[in-house]
């Protein structure tokens, strides 16, 4: 059994003792799924990945997202979150790239705008400034399970309207309109998301949410504010002072995070692998039914 301790009192633990450079299918990595599957987030500390041993990483998880169109043979290159001016980043201008950051600063689930949905993220952390840059992460299964019945009601039926656009215009319109954004048409999916390995059901929306289908915007976006406002709350929140070395995994079908400022004249530097779900995973039941009347919409 792994060593594991709390890291806040409704989800997440740290699992000590582990060198992810020797996490293979057949080793260790049951039960460390075990605990994805049980606890949404899993942090290990004191890690040493390079990219390759990240990529291994990550591909146990799932088939590894490319929002980069790497070449047909190449290794998919990870996600470089960081403010220095390095390679790997979406965005290369120096000043649509901290915009690019700041669009995190709100609480998102990755690729929600993607026809298939990520199951997870593999985060690393490399370079970390002397104060500030938490990640700060909420369950949206326990959310769920505290949500007013009336509230409960209304998410069960919603199709949320989803696109990479609408969560970089809430910052700025010249970075909405890049096309490394613009390039990703909407997507739809319920709201509502259930574990098929425990049954429990998760909240499965974020900054990318831009509606919910049959609702005029306004009423859409007024449930979406209401939904995020119930589940994000101070007591929610994990917040993750990061360490050099640290590795963040979370479960994208039953969380949200978001990244906060710090001084822009440090460099931090984390680095990313995000895994797209299977259907084993469960996204049946977050694709809408097309029998639904309100896609006669679309």
């Amino acid at each position: 059994m792994l060593d594991t301790v709390k890291l806040h009192d409704d989800f997440g633990v740290e699992i000590r003792g582990v060198d992810l450079r020797a996490v293979t299918r057949d080793h260790l990595f049951p039960e460390i799924r075990a605990l994805f599957e049980a606890h949404s987030l899993l942090l290990f500390r004191g890690q040493e990945l390079d990219e390759d041993a990240h990529r291994a990483l990550a591909t146990l998880f799932g088939p590894i997202e490319d929002l980069r169109d790497a070449a047909e043979g190449a290794p998919i290159e990870r996600a470089m979150v960081s403010n220095a001016m390095t390679a790997g980043a979406l965005v290369a201008d120096k000043r649509l790239r901290l915009l690019d950051l700041k669009a995190n600063f709100y609480w998102h689930t990755d690729s929600t705008f993607l026809p298939v949905p990520a199951i997870s993220n593999v985060l690393a952390g490399y370079v970390i400034p002397s104060s500030g840059g938490a990640t700060e992460i909420v369950s949206t299964r326990i959310g769920w399970d505290r949500l007013s019945p009336a509230l409960k009601e209304q998410a069960r039926g919603a199709v949320v309207r989803h696109r990479f656009t609408h969560s970089r215009r809430l910052v700025d319109e010249e970075l909405a309109q890049l096309p490394i954004y613009t390039r990703y048409p909407e997507v739809l999916w319920r709201a509502v998301w259930r574990n098929p390995v425990n049954g429990r059901d998760a909240l499965f929306f974020g900054a990318h949410a831009g509606g919910i289908v049959g609702r005029e915007d306004a009423d859409g976006m007024a449930l979406i504010t209401a939904l995020m406002e119930a589940v994000t709350g101070p007591d929610a929140i994990y917040a993750h002072a990061w360490r050099p070395g640290d590795v963040l995994i979370w479960d994208q079908r039953a969380t949200m995070h978001r990244g906060t400022p710090w001084n822009y004249e440090e460099e931090r530097t984390l680095a990313s692998f995000v895994s797209s779900a299977v259907e084993a995973d469960g996204i049946a039941s977050v694709r809408p039914r097309q029998t639904e009347p309100e896609l006669e919409f679309q």
